[in-house]
Formats: C-alpha cells, sequence, structure tokens
C-alpha cells in the first residue's frame, strides 16, 4: 500500500500581506501546517498496521524543505518537494493542478490532506485535487480505516456524524480530532537526513509555465486595505479602574 501525504509551509507567527504583490508575506520563518501533521500520523498509522509506504508531497520555496524534514523526521519514507520561481503567484487552481500532476507520476492508494492550511483557510484545494484525479473524496475525518481495497472514513457534519465507505484509490482531508500526532525522536530527525527527497521544478515535473503562478490563475486580487474604523469605540488604559469603567459604559447603555 502507498500513501501520499500533502503537505504545506506555512509562515510561523503572525500573517501579513505584501501591499505590493497583494499575496501573503512568506519572507520570514515558516513551519509545517499543524492540521497536516493529523494527516500525516494517520499515514504513519498506517505505515505501523499495514507496512504502507509514506509519501510525502510539498510545494513551496527552498526553504519548505525544513517542513518536508520534519515530515521525514517523524516516519514518512520519502518526499517530493515542487519548487520553482513560476510558481509564486499559483491560487487553488494551479496548486490543485501540480499537486495533481505530482500524484499521477505513482500510483497511490491513498490521498491525505489536512482540512485546511492555517495561513488561508481554504479548505476546499482536496477537493479541486480528487477532482483532477478522478478519485472519489471524503472531508473532515475523524477516523479511519482501510484495508485491501476500501476505505471506512467517519466524519464529522453539523448534523452529527457519517459513516462513509469508498473503494480505494481516495482522497481523504482529515481534522485534527482524528488523533494526537507524535514528536520527532533525535533518531527520525538523524535518519531524514538520509531519506530520500526528490526537487521538483516544472520542467521536471513537465508542467507547463503557462498553467502555474500568476499566468495560470484563475483568480485576481484587486486590492487589500485594513477594514474600516468602527466609530464610538471607547479605550480603557487604567488597569485599575477597567472594571468600573466598563461596568459604568453598560450601565449608561442600559445593558445590566
Amino acid at each position: 500500500m502507498r500513501v501520499a501525504v500533502c503537505v504545506k509551509h506555512i509562515p510561523d507567527g503572525r500573517l501579513r500581506i505584501d501591499p505590493g504583490s497583494k499575496r501573503l508575506d512568506r519572507t520570514g520563518r515558516g513551519e509545517l501546517n499543524k492540521v497536516d501533521l493529523n494527516a500525516l500520523e494517520e499515514a504513519l498509522r498506517l505505515k505501523d498496521a499495514r507496512q504502507a509506504e509514506v509519501v510525502v508531497i510539498s510545494i513551496g520555496p527552498d526553504k519548505a524543505v525544513e517542513s518536508v524534514r520534519t515530515a521525514l523526521a517523524l516516519g514518512a519514507d520519502r518526499a517530493v518537494l515542487i519548487t520553482d520561481p513560476a510558481v509564486v503567484g499559483s491560487d487553488l487552481i494551479a496548486t490543485a493542478k501540480l499537486l495533481a500532476k505530482a500524484l499521477a507520476r505513482e500510483e497511490f492508494d491513498l490521498v491525505l490532506f489536512g482540512q485546511q492550511s492555517a495561513d488561508s483557510s481554504g479548505g476546499a484545494l482536496w477537493a479541486a485535487v480528487a477532482e483532477l484525479l478522478r478519485f472519489p473524496v471524503v472531508s473532515q475525518a475523524t477516523a479511519l480505516v482501510v484495508t485491501d481495497d476500501q476505505a471506512t472514513v467517519t466524519r464529522q457534519t453539523e448534523y452529527g456524524d457519517e459513516v462513509i465507505e469508498s473503494p480505494l484509490p481516495i482522497v481523504v482531508s482529515v481534522s485534527d480530532a482524528i488523533n494526537e500526532p507524535r514528536y520527532a525522536s533525535l533518531k527520525g530527525m538523524m535518519a531524514a537526513k538520509r531519506k530520500p527527497l526528490e526537487t521538483l521544478s516544472l520542467e521536471g515535473l513537465e508542467f507547463d509555465p503557462g498553467e502555474a503562478g500568476e499566468d495560470g490563475a484563475k483568480t485576481v486580487v484587486l486590492d487589500v486595505f485594513d477594514p474600516p474604523a468602527r466609530g464610538g469605540a471607547m479605550t480603557i488604559d487604567n488597569e485599575e479602574s477597567a472594571a468600573q469603567e466598563i461596568f459604568d459604559f453598560l450601565a449608561a447603555k442600559e445593558l445590566l
């Protein structure tokens, strides 16, 4: 069994929009998207139970190798990082095409995603990839059982849990309720340095540059601006009198 886990290298700390490019500023430090750790953990449990091969796939700048190495240290067998200046500015559709192209190079029984990334919170990339691969897809997974030819997924909905059975291959996006991710051991971190990590450019992936980056984007950000200031706001600077001032304010508004 071969399992792919799609992970994302995201900014570490407060998010900031670059006013010039109108894109997220990714120049600072980064880290592995938190819920992607849950997807990776689920793959590693399948590796332990069924001797599955776990392959991590990511798109990002050169420094995204840090997050990919983290995944390898946790137990993934090998990794593929798509990194190319022409990828900068890719929207969800272009990103989905890139991932689908990378995934189609091999035969995967299961493709796992975290439910959404903390930097964009789109929660739709996995669906676009599944559409391009023509795989069934299940989201919000809180439990996953995989046999030789079938996946049984329990997913959360606003009306309660659903249990869905599907033949393999399948794309599954997991929530952070599915498991508790493990920590990397010193042994794992040392082993990660020796594990295969393939870096691919668009040329190496045989991907048309016109379908990536801003040229391939189907969406355009027209403007970025701060929300309008709210009128009538009251600022309280004195901590000692804050409670009384809040009480007086609410009493004056007849809210008590």
